[in-house]
Order: structure tokens, then sequence, then C-alpha cells
């Protein structure tokens, strides 16, 4: 039994952002796997299927970014799921656009997502960090509220077309390969 998660934050307003490419990202699993289509449950939107002969739980919360945590505790619990089978997939501006890399546990580098989930189930998850870079220019007096503007920014039409959508379907992708060996932490370096 595994859940995969997507983080985000909810509605047409959000949709584009880059700190929703957790949520294309399971929308795009969702597609591939044939998975029934999303619906509300665990105060978010969920699917659940067979993939390689197990259960997997999509999950995207819909608490928004900052409650992510109270979304997961909610299916873990109801499932009994082990924390090592749990898969956030998230934005991470310490890295590259398009750089992808897997780890189990670690910190949550200000990430408010990472920050809600370590509260509510722990810190041994596995994280599926997507790079998005950070603002080419920040202002030392205004850092945190440009990283907040710059993860809340759409993409543009030029990331799509350069990183964004070859990325997505990379990780669908390498979804499967996560679930039939845990122990392969994939990292994707172009």
């Amino acid at each position: 039994m595994f859940l995969i998660v997507g983080l985000g934050n909810p509605g047409k307003f959000y949709k584009n952002n880059r700190h929703n490419i957790g949520y294309k990202i399971l929308d795009n699993i969702r597609e591939l796997y044939n998975f029934p289509d999303f619906s509300k449950k665990f105060k978010s939107e969920f699917s659940k299927s067979e993939l390689n002969k197990n259960i997997l739980f999509l999950l995207k919360p819909t608490t928004f970014m900052n409650n992510s945590g109270l979304a997961l505790r909610e299916i873990r619990d109801f499932y009994n799921i082990n924390i090592n089978n749990i898969y956030v997939i998230h934005d991470e501006i310490d890295l590259s656009q398009g750089i992808v890399k897997v780890k189990n546990g670690g910190g949550h580098n200000g990430h408010n997502g990472l920050k809600s989930i370590d509260n509510f189930i722990g810190k041994n998850y596995n994280r599926v960090r997507v790079g998005v870079s950070r603002p080419s220019k920040i202002y030392k007096e205004n850092v945190d509220e440009n990283i907040s503007n710059w993860v809340l920014s759409d993409f543009t039409s030029d990331e799509k077309k350069q990183w964004l959508d070859k990325t997505i379907i990379y990780v669908s992708e390498m979804i499967a390969s996560l679930i039939i060996n845990q122990s392969d932490l994939c990292n994707r370096n172009e």
C-alpha cells in the first residue's frame, strides 16, 4: 500500500503556479495509469487504484499548502499506511529547473507544506523534490517575500516548452520504479 501526495493549492487561481507542480504531476499520474477521476475525501482530491499489484492512493490536499499535513495524517491513520510508503511530490527552489531528486526524510528547508507534514506525521516520508529554482534577483531585505511571490507565480510558456512538460512526464513514469524498488532513489541530473 503506497500513498503518492502532490502538494499545491486548490483553485483555478493557483493552477499554474510553481508551487502546484505536485498537483500537475499527480494529474498526469492519474491519466498515465488510468486511475479513476479524483473524488473529495480526506480533505483532498483522492483516487485509488492498483499499480504493479500494489494498492496506490493519489492525494492532492485541498487544505492549502500550509496545512497539507492535516490531510496526510487523516489518510495515513485511516489506512494505517507505513510512513516509508509515502511519497510527497513538491517544488524545490534550491534545485535548478527540471532537476528531480528523491530522498527519505530530511528538513523542510522553509517549505511550508513540508513543515506542516513534518508536524503531523513526522519526517521519515519520501520526498520527490522537483526543481523550480530561485527567482533570478532577490534583495536581502525581501528574501521571504520574493520567494513567496516566485513560487506563487505561474510557469511561463517558455518554461513549459523547455523543461516543465518533460519533467512532469519523467516524474510520472518514475513513480512505478519507486514503488517497485523503494531503495532505488532516482536522481535526475540533466
